[in-house]
């Protein structure tokens, strides 16, 4: 028998394999390459969306501060004058702002206060005052929003 009756056909020759395992080599290294700057890029992505979600919400908060600021205003008037109060920081940051308005409301205007309300025990009446707050809050990057808000004082009616 001859050597070459024993060998497997399966099996080439060294001379025809030669660079078949680089290739190989190569392209797994280039799909997983791919694959890693897709998921880098994906994940920058997702890091941005959330800072951009947690700047919206410190606008947010910013803006809601300036509501509640709005609604302690004393004094306000009833003329149809607005109290403004221009951009102003955040207390412990550095960076976020609110600014608020604050307008009687016109259409609302004075209603009385149902069953007229009683001080001590006399009937002198009441009224509720209707306003409108208007807040904008803005965060370091720019990210902006505006809260409106109605609410009314009660106050001494006319007699």
């Amino acid at each position: 028998m001859s050597a070459s009756r024993h060998s497997s056909p399966l099996l080439l020759a060294p001379r025809q394999q030669r660079g078949v395992a680089l290739f190989v080599g190569l392209i797994l290294l280039l799909v997983i390459t791919v694959l890693a700057v897709a998921a880098m890029t994906m994940a920058t992505a997702d890091l941005r969306m959330a800072a951009n979600r947690q700047f919206h919400e410190n606008a947010f908060q910013a803006a809601t501060r300036g509501v509640e600021l709005a609604m302690l205003t004393p004094n306000l008037p009833t003329t149809g004058v607005s109290v403004t109060v221009p951009a102003t920081p955040v207390p412990a940051s550095t960076t976020d702002t609110y600014a608020y308005t604050v307008t009687f409301d016109p259409d609302n205007g004075v209603t009385p206060v149902p069953a007229g309300g009683y001080s001590l025990g006399t009937g002198s009446g009441f009224a509720a005052f209707h306003f409108e707050a208007q807040a904008t809050g803005t965060s370091s990057r720019g990210s902006e929003t505006v809260q409106e808000q109605g609410f009314y004082i009660v106050g001494p009616g006319a007699r």
